[in-house]
C-alpha cells in the first residue's frame, strides 16, 4: 500500500515516516501543502495521513481541493488542532478519521489498518481466501492453517489483491504500491514478487489476466 504522508514537523515525519516503513508501507513525504496538492493530483495513493498546520497551504484546503476532485481516497487528519469545533471542521471537510498529537505509534497504525479495510470494502481485520488468510495487524499469512513467510515486497503485492477478490490490478498499479518517489523500480520486480507468492501460496492464487494484470479470482 502507498500513503503519503504530508507532515511539517522535521522530528514527528521522520519518526512516522521510519514507523511506515517498517509497516511495509510505501510512504511518499511532503512538507507543505502546495506540494501536497501537487502529489495528489499526480500520483497515486491509497490513504493520505494529512497535517492541517501547513506553510503555504493550509491542510483543510488540500482536502476540500481533493474533494471537489470527487476523489474517494482515505484521509487521516494528525494534528495538534484540538478543539471540538476544529474536528468538526476536518471531518465536514471530507476527513475520514481524526488523530490528535502527541499520538500513540500503535494507535495511529491501527486507525491506518482501519481505513485500508473501509477503502477495501471489508469490515474483517483478517483477509480469507481459498485457504489463504492474512492479518494486516500482524502480517501473519497462514496457509491451510500453517504460518508461510513472506518478504515486505511479497506482502505489499499481495494484500491489495487478497483485499479484492476479482479486482484487476495492472503491473504500473502494483509498482505504485511497492515503490516511493526515490526507491529504484526493477523492470520486472512485480513478475518476481507475483512468482514467488505462487511458489508459497499456490499456483491458482494469483491469475494474470493477459494484456490488463493480475487479480485474485472470486471464490
Amino acid at each position: 500500500m502507498r500513503l503519503l504522508l504530508v507532515e511539517d514537523d522535521t522530528m514527528i515525519g521522520e519518526a512516522v515516516l521510519d514507523l511506515l516503513r517498517a509497516e511495509h508501507y510505501a510512504v511518499d513525504w511532503v512538507k507543505d501543502g502546495e506540494m501536497a496538492d501537487t502529489a495528489l493530483r499526480t500520483q497515486s495513493y491509497d490513504l493520505l495521513l494529512l497535517d492541517l498546520g501547513l506553510p503555504g497551504r493550509d491542510g483543510l484546503d488540500v482536502l476540500r481541493a481533493l474533494r471537489a476532485r470527487k476523489e474517494r481516497l482515505p484521509v487521516l487528519i494528525a494534528t495538534a488542532r484540538d478543539s471540538i469545533k476544529q474536528r468538526i471542521e476536518g471531518l465536514d471537510a471530507g476527513a475520514d478519521d481524526y488523530v490528535l498529537k502527541p499520538y500513540d505509534l500503535d494507535e495511529l497504525l491501527a486507525r491506518i489498518r482501519a481505513l485500508l479495510r473501509r477503502a477495501a470494502g471489508r469490515a474483517e481485520p483478517v483477509y480469507e481466501h481459498k485457504g489463504v488468510s492474512i492479518n494486516p495487524a500482524t502480517r501473519e499469512v497462514l496457509v491451510a492453517g500453517q504460518p508461510v513467510t513472506l518478504s515486505a515486497r511479497e506482502w505489499a503485492v499481495l494484500e491489495p489483491l487478497l483485499a479484492r477478490p476479482g479486482m484487476v490490478l495492472s503491473r504500473a498499479q502494483l509498482e505504485e504500491k511497492l515503490y516511493g518517489w526515490k526507491d529504484e523500480i526493477s523492470s520486472n520486480a512485480v513478475e518476481v514478487y507475483i512468482h514467488g507468492l505462487r511458489r508459497k501460496l499456490g499456483a491458482e492464487l494469483i491469475q494474470n489476466v493477459r494484456g490488463v494484470g493480475y487479480m485474485v479470482p472470486r471464490a
